[in-house]
């Protein structure tokens, strides 16, 4: 294969939209390059991966992952571009994680993950939805307060071993919430322009 036909290959590839689909096993290690790339001073560990989904398909699961994959057609490359994932107990949801790849920034990938986080909540009958961020991560809370997270607290030190502060952010869930687009996340990005 040449450069050009990889080049051709790659520039097609990252134009498509991303598919959302469920988190499986066999997606931790393109998951885990993406986490690495993204987190590299607080990077979940395999292990952090392999125990949330073990939680996610039986009828009394707890945990709900979804990753984004971009690449279409017959023997053309797929790759994981995005992964989200949420807890629910007891009418509580939490954000585990959420990360987009950055050639995928301003897409609106994250927006779209983050709704398909906040459907799971709602179908899970959840009337919270908590998350934490790095308090240095304003992007990402421009998004959150898009979706209506609200700032409640700060947990000091919280990632590690960075020792970055989070910022914990709320949202209180409504009966609409379910399958509902939040107002402006079509067609704006994932940093909230």
């Amino acid at each position: 294969m040449t450069a050009a036909h990889t080049a051709r290959t790659l520039s097609a590839s990252a134009s498509a939209p991303a598919t959302l689909r469920e988190m499986r096993w066999w997606d931790i290690e393109a998951v885990l390059v993406l986490e690495r790339e993204l987190f590299p001073d607080d990077a979940w560990s395999v292990g952090m991966f392999w125990s949330e989904l073990a939680d996610a398909r039986h009828p009394g699961a707890t945990r709900w992952y979804t990753v984004a994959e971009q690449g279409e057609g017959e023997g053309a490359e797929r790759r994981i571009v995005g992964y989200a994932g949420l807890m629910a107990i007891a009418g509580e949801g939490d954000v585990q994680t959420i990360a987009v790849a950055q050639d995928q920034w301003g897409t609106g990938l994250g927006a779209r993950l983050l709704q398909r986080l906040v459907d799971q909540a709602a179908e899970a009958e959840c009337h919270d939805l908590l998350l934490e961020v790095r308090v240095d991560n304003d992007r990402a809370q421009r998004l959150y307060e898009r979706f209506g997270f609200a700032p409640v607290g700060i947990r000091r030190n919280y990632y590690q071993p960075s020792g970055v502060d989070a910022l914990v952010m709320r949202r209180q869930m409504t009966d609409a919430d379910a399958g509902a687009d939040v107002q402006g996340s079509e067609g704006t990005t994932d940093d909230g322009r």
